[in-house]
């Protein structure tokens, strides 16, 4: 439903909330680029299927960018595509992206050693969205964060995807 309500939507207004989110994760997880060693400079895409846009993410040590695209550009180093539960899962460290690789659950295509850099770095990060998205709400930003989580987790039993244990 989501997919469909944001659509027809322009993208231009999404660009200012990813800023503030790359910046919020480069403040909260200060290692997570110097992590990707050689692959910091590297572009990666990031597309989750059930949404419509996907993201170029460049995890620049000093300036990282992320933008919001309706399809992948041609000359992406690497890019990742999968079910936004199952990207955001991986993220988090909730779900083993091997498995979701594994399992043709999430695509990787171009540099697979850049994607697997970047998967490295945000697996050692644990990277927490729902503080990032809602950390300064407070006691609502963490019941935000936790309903988000709730709902991705339904959505991962749906898709078949198995949990990190």
């Amino acid at each position: 439903m989501l997919a469909r309500a944001v659509a027809p939507l322009p993208l231009g207004p999404l660009q200012p909330v990813l800023a503030l989110m790359l910046h919020r994760i480069s403040r909260m997880y200060p290692d997570l680029y110097s992590r990707l060693g050689e692959h910091a400079d590297k572009r990666f895409g990031i597309d989750p299927t059930d949404l419509p846009f996907a993201f170029v993410l460049e995890p620049r040590l000093r300036q990282p960018r992320v933008r919001a695209v309706r399809t992948l550009p041609a000359g992406l180093d690497a890019s990742i595509r999968g079910p936004l539960s199952g990207l955001v899962g991986m993220a988090e460290g909730t779900l083993d992206g091997d498995a979701l690789f594994f399992s043709r659950i999430l695509w990787v295509e171009g540099d697979v050693a850049a994607a697997l850099a970047l998967r490295n770095a945000i697996d050692d990060a644990r990277i927490d969205f729902g503080a990032v998205m809602f950390g300064h709400f407070g006691p609502l930003g963490r019941r935000l964060g936790d309903a988000l989580r709730r709902q991705l987790q339904a959505r991962r039993t749906v898709s078949g995807a198995e949990t990190w244990s």
